[in-house]
């Protein structure tokens, strides 16, 4: 994937290095006997203290290793190609894109969404339209799931901003609205659907950055569709479980997974990827 030279983001929030504990209720007089206990016990109050909405502590950060800034950089380039992406988009629809912040972290870290640790992966979170991004994923991608190179992991990110793009447009306030009343099959049928068409907006987003860019390389687009098989959840629950339970899928099956991402890098056109409406996914 060619990458290296492009436009870096403004909007990556690199909170590595940093410390992130569960944020606290209220605050006031239990958080004051926090403290206190704290103190008696010899530790560092800080810890058990979020600083604002961040949840880091006011520790400075680590001493990044080249490596690391380039992970850095890599992810700042592709954010950029989003925007760049998704604003030209939006403006033909006759809206404006707002872009969202990425929060690179290690470990844990705090968002609008509540507390969560790396092993959930990378997320979006509407409250607060941030995306987080443990940047260990990439070497998990590569080692555990066989899944490497840059437009694999460009389609990560490319993923998660489609979870952006859904809730901009109003579909995810949609879905959420219909899960609040649904059956857990159900609920979860609709979360197969809102990630398929996250697929699909990735790929989307791979053909327009294309087409007036050529970021592709040979062996990308293959790149990007062993990464959506990968992590579908077929093969995950084989993976962990033994066996496959589709009725528990969330993300949806690797087939069609690939199947998504394809309609949105074959043409590029929005109006491929409605998921909810597609008799067969």
């Amino acid at each position: 994937m060619r990458w290296r030279g492009g436009r870096e983001s403004d909007n990556v929030e690199d909170r590595r290095g940093l410390r992130a504990a569960p944020a606290l209720a209220g605050g006031g007089i239990g958080t004051v006997v926090l403290m206190l206990v704290a103190w008696y016990f010899g530790i560092d109050p800080s810890f058990l203290l979020p600083s604002g909405p961040s949840g880091g502590s006011p520790q400075q950060q680590a001493q990044l290793s080249p490596a690391e800034e380039q992970a850095r950089q890599f992810v700042s380039v592709v954010l950029a190609d989003t925007e760049d992406t998704w604003r030209a988009l939006f403006r033909q629809m006759g809206g404006t894109y707002q872009d969202p912040k990425l929060v690179l972290f290690s470990g844990a870290v705090q968002s609008a969404c509540g507390f969560a640790q790396s092993a959930v992966g990378p997320f979006y979170c509407p409250g607060d339209h941030k995306v987080y991004l443990d940047l260990g994923f990439f070497d998990e991608l590569q080692q555990r799931f066989r899944a490497p190179g840059d437009f694999a992991r460009a389609y990560v990110i490319a993923h998660e901003i489609g979870h952006h793009v859904q809730n901009l447009l109003g579909v995810s306030d949609k879905v959420e609205s219909l899960r609040r009343g649904a059956s857990a099959a159900d609920g979860n049928a609709l979360s197969v659907r809102l990630e398929l068409q996250a697929d699909c907006f990735a790929g989307v987003w791979a053909y327009h950055a294309n087409r007036s860019r050529q970021i592709l390389e040979t062996g990308d687009v293959e790149a990007g569709l062993n990464a959506a098989s990968a992590i579908g959840d077929d093969r995950l629950q084989m993976r962990t479980r033994g066996y496959v339970a589709p009725d528990s899928f969330t993300h949806g099956s690797s087939a069609q997974r690939v199947r998504w991402f394809k309609r949105g890098i074959s043409g590029g056109d929005l109006r491929q990827c409605d998921t909810f409406n597609a008799a067969q996914l």
